[in-house]
């Protein structure tokens, strides 16, 4: 199959922003735009069936009018539809794997909201073994075209492999031809801390040594994508905090998480969990070992 960026098309506000912001993505890595929905209840049907007595009329009208806008768009994109007769979930994490990034739309997670995000996005991000994005109604138009100080940012952990989820963030930092930010937050050790405050020797200490292994984590990828103007940040507050304040503005906010082992349930760490509840910017989800 040939390379495809796939968005879940459901007929919501969200859903339609995501689909926007996919033709983007897609016309940017020079990929084909597939457009997925997916209705249990899609009714096989014969040949020559009149309009009127089309079971899957809605269904099929919802795609085409997506496809049909978004070509407009982007009159040199390639863009397909897809419906399938599966329960969402399960076809979003079939296509995901045949895709090389899934988009999402997404809610405003307020605190009630967060609850709901859509009982399909957070397994589908939590178990899908390609990158899923996460796309907001309201930011999706900001970030099509960043302006000028827009960034990507990359939340990093340095311990474990990396390269899947750095070669993510440089390539699309490359294609967007803006720089990239790599935070890593490191919550202030327990000996650093004083009845008045900090022990600054301490903590300048761990920074330094969490700058040295930021910099060997980067200096591949900084090679392989010497068109990129990287830039890094050490934070001395929790990972999660310090990704949010981070993304702040940015034209995408991609985190890491670890592929879920065999006989293991897949669960999202809290700083994938903080980006997507609070990130105001598309939030891509990256696995990686």
């Amino acid at each position: 199959m040939q390379p495809v960026v796939t968005v879940g098309l459901d007929g919501s506000p969200e859903s339609l922003a995501a689909a926007r912001w996919a033709a983007d993505e897609a016309e940017k890595r020079k990929l084909t735009l597939r457009l997925l929905h997916a209705w249990p209840l899609l009714a096989p049907q014969p040949a020559g069936a009149p309009v009127e007595v089309d079971q899957n009329y809605w269904a099929k009208r919802l795609v085409h009018t997506a496809q049909a806008e978004l070509q407009a768009r982007h009159p040199g994109l390639s863009v397909i539809g897809s419906l399938v007769a599966e329960d969402a979930q399960e076809a979003l994490l079939h296509a995901a794997s045949e895709s090389e990034m899934l988009v999402l739309g997404s809610r405003g997670l307020d605190t009630a909201q967060s609850y709901f995000m859509g009982d399909v996005s957070m397994p589908v991000v939590a178990r899908a073994e390609r990158p899923v994005v996460l796309v907001r109604a309201e930011s999706a138009q900001d970030v099509a075209h960043p302006a000028p100080g827009h960034r990507v940012v990359v939340a990093l952990q340095l311990h474990g492999s990396s390269d899947y989820l750095l070669d993510f963030a440089f390539h699309s930092a490359a294609v967007r031809d803006v720089p990239l930010l790599a935070v890593h937050g490191r919550s202030v050790p327990f000996h650093a801390r004083m009845p008045w405050g900090v022990d600054h020797d301490v903590t300048d200490e761990v920074t330094r040594d969490a700058q040295k292994e930021l910099s060997k984590a980067l200096r591949p990828w900084r090679e392989k994508y010497p068109q990129v103007d990287v830039a890094h940040s050490i934070r001395l507050e929790s990972p999660a905090k310090a990704v949010v304040q981070a993304a702040h503005g940015a034209a995408m906010l991609v985190v890491g998480r670890r592929a879920h082992r065999h006989g293991v349930a897949p669960h999202l760490g809290s700083v994938a969990h903080a980006a997507l509840h609070h990130g105001r910017c598309p939030v891509a989800v990256v696995p990686h070992d």
